[in-house]
């Protein structure tokens, strides 16, 4: 028999108004709602509502992991730095990890992710390839000093995350194993009732041959993706791609230098010589591991210094400072050009091809030079797809413009392959009788991540609005009232308690219909079921949380249709 919950009972605290530090809809909501509390900056405590959505949702993640073979386990979140250290991960993580010492001095931190505990518990534990494939996974809380906390429980320096990790003795057993969590993410977030999709990602720092994202669509999503209405095409912005045509065969007139005073800047370049923004050649310095690196591309697009450290990771990229340039006279800002560069390594966007001429730089205060063409007049080093992407920029699969929008990342799946493995020497005996190393994939789900996309997406006007899985009941019965309303509404939970529905039921004394009528729209259970004035003849009113729908029913129709 289920249990019922009165609300006279319940830890819970509604607010008529918005916090005055929420910009988001599930920070509003769930604060308001009273799910969660604000501990301090990106630290939350879970309520008593709030904490039955969180399980919800794990319980969802653990029958679909547990379907495929998973085998859950509980790691430790306080790690000794040495294992980071073999991974390189201890540097690579920067600011974002918390760190700590003993009181005898010694080095730890607060787990992000667990691809080296992992690593080390199947290497003590495997030592044969009949041992494997093994899939591992646990649900935990997860530590990233975050610089700026924001959105409520969607970016928090403390949150709730499974990570469960595949070991497999060859490639296209990793493949397998992807392919299983593929499936599987899928069907938790279908079953938790979120509208995602699936998106190419980039590995960056995590390395590995395959990555993909799952995102949820919402406006407060801090992820850019691109989709094509013309074909399947999704992917990440900083996953996105250009090709680069062949410049046409076009004979430029030599380099010639322009007397272009106070014009640092694309736009006053532009205007300057009445061109357009396209025709010239910007470029960014940076520095990558504390070595100044120019990037080219055309004026009218902007650098994507996040897709630019995803391609370049494990290596940090920064932008210049002024103290830089100090030191290299030989680069002057604001009119840097590529010719004529010395020890400066270039990189440009593919639309930087050969061939191509631009007006750029020419290395002097005050002075531009027109007609200087890519592999006649400057190389590139390496050609990287380094621009923000653009709506309307043309799909790599088909050519059609592809569409921007934005989304909370809820899943990422990645093929490790063995770098880990790698780190830590974690071989097997194959077959053959000789050590075997073992090839890896990782696979994240932020579980309290999904509680405020589910947020973001599903709520309306008056409130939460949850898909009954992960409801934190499947019924919110409400007494309107007077005595004989409450004791109907308690009867009427008993009996659904009894069908086995989760019931929340509100009889607060001394609190107005209109008030409890506000709550549990507010609260969002999908289902509202009110003892109201036709009590005494034993009829209810079911409401539909969702649609508005509502119907009078007997209180056995309104069972038999509630446990249908």
């Amino acid at each position: 028999m289920a249990q019922v919950q009165r609300m006279s009972r319940l830890m819970i605290k509604t607010l008529r108004d918005d916090p005055a530090d929420a910009e988001t809809l599930n920070h509003k909501l769930l604060v308001r709602a009273g799910y969660v509390r604000r501990t301090s900056a990106g630290i939350w405590s879970w309520l008593p509502l709030g904490k039955k959505v969180l399980e919800n949702i794990t319980r969802v993640v653990r029958e679909e992991m547990d379907a495929i073979g998973g085998q859950e386990v509980l790691l430790p979140a306080l790690l000794p730095k040495e294992s980071y250290d073999a991974s390189g991960r201890y540097e690579e993580y920067g600011d974002l990890l918390f760190r700590l010492k003993d009181r005898k001095g010694a080095d730890y931190l607060l787990g992000p992710t667990h691809e080296e505990i992992f690593t080390q518990v199947v290497k003590d534990q495997c030592s044969s390839y009949k041992d494997l494939p093994v899939i591992l996974y646990q649900i935990q809380t997860k530590y990233r000093d975050e610089a700026r906390p924001r959105a409520g429980v969607l970016r928090g320096r403390e949150f709730q995350m499974k990570d469960s990790y595949s070991f497999d003795t060859t490639d296209e057993g990793l493949v397998e194993s992807y392919q299983l969590h593929r499936d599987a993410y899928i069907r938790i977030f279908e079953r938790l009732g979120l509208d995602h999709r699936i998106v190419s990602a980039v590995s960056g720092a995590m390395g590995g041959s395959a990555s993909e994202e799952f995102l949820a669509p919402a406006p407060a999503g801090e992820d850019t993706f691109v989709d094509c209405p013309a074909c399947d095409y999704a992917a990440n912005t900083e996953a996105v791609t250009f090709t680069a045509t062949a410049a046409e065969a076009t004979s430029h007139g030599p380099v010639e230098e322009l007397d272009t005073p106070d014009t640092p800047t694309i736009e006053t370049l532009a205007a300057h010589l009445g061109v357009p923004a396209s025709a010239t050649l910007k470029n960014l310095l940076v520095k990558v591991d504390g070595e100044i690196v120019a990037v080219g591309v055309p004026g009218d697009r902007e650098v994507d210094l996040g897709k630019l450290g995803e391609h370049l990771a494990p290596a940090e990229v920064e932008l210049v400072t002024a103290e830089d340039f100090v030191e290299r006279p030989d680069l002057v800002r604001g009119y840097v050009g590529p010719q004529g560069l010395a020890k400066v390594r270039y990189i440009a966007d593919p639309r930087i091809a050969p061939g191509t001429a631009w007006v750029t730089g020419a290395n002097k205060p005050d002075t531009h030079a027109k007609n200087v063409v890519c592999g006649r007049d400057f190389e590139v080093d390496d050609y990287l797809d380094v621009v923000v992407v653009e709506d309307g920029d043309p799909c790599p699969k088909c050519g059609a413009g592809l569409r921007l929008d934005r989304a909370i990342e809820i899943g990422h799946i990645f093929q490790l392959g063995r770098k880990f493995a790698d780190a830590f020497q974690l071989d097997v005996l194959g077959q053959n009788g000789k050590p075997v190393r073992v090839t890896m994939g990782s696979y994240g789900i932020g579980v309290s991540r999904a509680v405020a996309a589910l947020a973001e997406q599903t709520a309306d006007d008056k409130g939460l609005c949850w898909p009954r899985e992960i409801a934190p009941a499947d019924v919110h019965v409400v007494a309107a009232g007077k005595a004989l309303q409450t004791e109907l509404a308690l009867e009427v939970a008993e009996k659904l308690a009894g069908v086995g529905l989760r019931v929340l039921v509100d009889e607060r004394p001394g609190v107005s219909p209109g008030v409890k009528f506000t709550d549990a729209e507010l609260i969002g259970v999908p289902k509202i079921l009110v003892a109201g004035r036709r009590s005494a003849e034993g009829v209810v009113e079911l409401k539909d949380r969702r649609t508005g729908e509502r119907e009078e029913l007997t209180v056995a129709e309104a069972i038999t249709r509630l446990s249908a």
